[in-house]
């Protein structure tokens, strides 16, 4: 690889790291009566995160976050790493970034 091919890629992976996205996930498990909208809110609003978080009726939970994806990515094992709380599967689905500044729950 050239120098600067290395830069390039260098320069793309900066690019992503940093590219804010929007994630509609739906998560299944024992997610719901054990604080995981509380603790999504909490840790969503320490790292910049915007969305929003509610309970559905099957027991999953729905939530769409928006930020940078390793954020996102630190907010769900947060979430999943929690004594109380076991993620067993979740549908993710990319959606549009939409101007949004907080995280909340609905």
């Amino acid at each position: 690889m050239s120098e600067q091919s290395a830069r390039l890629s260098d320069v793309k992976e900066k690019y992503m790291a940093d590219t804010v996205v929007r994630k509609h996930i739906i998560f299944y498990g024992r997610v719901q009566d054990v604080g995981f909208r509380y603790f999504s809110v909490y840790k969503a609003r320490l790292l910049g995160l915007a969305g929003w978080v509610k309970n559905l009726d099957d027991g999953s939970v729905e939530m769409e976050v928006q930020g940078k994806e390793a954020e996102i990515d630190t907010l769900i094992q947060f979430l999943d790493g929690h004594r109380w709380i076991r993620i067993d599967a979740m549908d993710v689905e990319n959606i549009a970034v939409i101007p949004d500044h907080d995280f909340v729950e609905r």
